[in-house]
């Protein structure tokens, strides 16, 4: 059984409508499944910034990964939500025909750092099928959008720089937002 990366197993959410729920991550198998999908999610982002495909990883099954479907994405996205260990996310992103409009994204690796990304700091130079957005500060961060069925991905790859302290980076997990409500997405 993989421990938790939260330490003690347990993991508090908001449904998004403001209740607050608790379940177990580490004793029970199928809530590790979570965890399982956000180090998926987060794999995909950085294959991505670098033009794989999950397919072309030895061991993950050998075919092809289906590509990210050209699609519109809109969005109104406010996900802020912390877990009993510290470890959360406050973000805003706003998307309009896949120009992004506002971006805000604080990410806290419990009590060891965080992660801070401003609009600002970045140039959109993608679109399609993904939103790709670099830093200008030619440190080559980029920050990654993509929509699926059911939910909204902002992911991060070679941002080390945009985390205090640096050494947390590989903490740093992308935040979901659901595409019809705008909130966190629930994962599972």
């Amino acid at each position: 059984m993989k421990p938790s990366r939260h330490g003690n197993g347990v993991r508090l959410g908001n449904g998004g409508n403001g209740v607050r729920h608790h379940w177990q991550m580490v004793s029970d198998p199928i809530s590790s499944i979570s965890f399982a999908s956000r180090a998926l999610v987060f794999l995909a982002a950085v294959l991505i910034a670098g033009c794989g495909s999950v397919g072309d990883l030895v061991g993950l099954g050998g075919g092809r990964s289906t590509p990210i479907a050209d699609q519109r994405i809109e969005l109104a996205g406010r996900c802020q939500q912390t877990d009993v260990d510290g470890f959360g996310e406050d973000a805003v992103l706003d998307v309009d025909n896949n120009k992004v409009t506002a971006l805000r994204w604080q990410i806290r690796v419990g009590k060891r750092g965080t992660c801070t990304f401003d609009g600002n700091d970045f140039r959109q130079t993608k679109s399609r099928p993904h939103i790709e957005l670099v830093s200008r500060d030619g440190s080559g961060c980029k920050l990654m959008i993509w929509q699926e069925p059911r939910r909204v991905t902002l992911g991060h790859t070679g941002c080390e720089r945009w985390c205090s302290p640096r050494t947390i980076y590989d903490k740093a997990w992308p935040v979901m937002f659901d595409p019809r409500t705008g909130g966190c997405a629930r994962l599972g």
